[in-house]
């Protein structure tokens, strides 16, 4: 049973009920928090993924359907699209490093998807809410603390350039009536759900599981670059109130964090800290120099100004840092039986 302080960071959910709700990318990192909360409402969700669903679900208010499909071979979202009130779209290939050696395998799978699924909605009429799940790092590397939608500057990466391409489509057709909704450019997301896929992403969890392990902690470079740290639950939290608020969104950007900063060194000692609690030995930090040096991207710092989307979709973060990795700490020893 959930706790008041868990209960009061549940948003109001009753406007899903009786819903039909598409999420691609729908067995991932990002789906996982946002089925854990919608299937206790009276709603059908439809999750669509390239990988094999679960042999069996637990009961659920919800009506689940899994699709096993590849989003980079669909022509006709039709069948998928018919009669949905909202689509999440958070599939996505999310390396850097693979964008960057292979761009036009990342267009087919972090662009076209997007397009065809716009242009499925204008030809065949549908007019979903579509939620789209990017990055911050989109708009580029600030020069100033912190960050909100007025920064517009170079994308520092093919994955970044794609993205952004993605969200003007995702503009255009709202713009002109085809479909409603907008884009969560989201800041460093961490927090229980499945492992990412991509080694250059999940990077806070990577260094809870080592630290629950009693393994060293690497950090690359002197830590000193800033990155604001938003808990997973805090991002299905944002996805939800925006599903709710999609007209409202007009199509545009938003930028989501906890509006808190920490340095790369100060989160990985509370990492520490924290897992010693469970553990009773607190773990190393060492810091070591990073294959082919330190990226612009690398080097840059962030915090999260969200006062837009708290003013327009009524979001605001609930967990602090030390807060949240306890979560996850939380959440990792459960599922491995600690």
């Amino acid at each position: 049973m959930k706790n008041r302080n868990e209960q009061k960071k549940t948003p109001a959910l009753s406007g899903y009920s009786g819903k039909k709700i598409l999420i691609t990318g729908g067995r991932g990192y990002l789906a996982a928090n946002l089925v854990s909360a919608l299937e206790k409402i009276n709603c059908a969700l439809t999750l669509l993924d390239m990988t094999p669903p679960p042999a069996r679900r637990p009961r659920a208010a919800a009506r689940i359907k899994d699709v096993t499909s590849d989003i980079r071979t669909l022509r006709d979202w039709s069948a998928l699209l018919r009669g949905a009130d909202i689509v999440f779209h958070l599939a996505a290939q999310t390396s850097i490093k693979a964008a960057d050696a292979d761009p036009i395998s990342d267009l087919a799978v972090n662009v076209m998807p997007m397009l065809t699924l716009l242009e499925t909605c204008r030809k065949k009429k549908f007019r979903p809410a579509i939620i789209f799940a990017s990055t911050v790092t989109a708009a580029g590397i600030p020069r100033m603390l912190p960050v909100d939608e007025s920064f517009r500057g170079l994308p520092p990466s093919v994955y970044d350039l794609h993205k952004t391409i993605a969200e003007d489509y995702l503009e255009f057709y709202a713009a002109s009536g085809a479909v409603s909704g907008g884009t969560l450019r989201l800041a460093n997301v961490y927090g229980p759900g499945p492992k990412s896929g991509s080694a250059d992403r999940g990077i806070l969890n990577l260094m809870v599981r080592k630290a629950l392990k009693g393994e060293e902690l690497p950090l690359y470079g002197n830590g000193k670059y800033i990155r604001d740290y938003v808990y997973v639950k805090d991002v299905a939290a944002a996805f939800l109130a925006a599903g709710l608020k999609a007209r409202k969104l007009g199509g545009r950007r938003f930028i989501i964090g906890s509006g808190t900063g920490y340095s790369l060194l100060q989160a990985f000692r509370l990492v520490s800290e924290r897992a010693a609690l469970k553990t009773g030995k607190r773990t190393r930090i060492v810091k070591i120099a990073p294959q082919g040096g330190i990226t612009a991207l690398d080097k840059r710092n962030f915090i999260a100004n969200s006062r837009l989307f708290r003013k327009t979709a009524g979001w605001r973060a609930s967990y602090g840092l030390s807060e949240g990795i306890d979560g996850t700490i939380a959440s990792y020893l459960e599922s491995e039986g600690g």
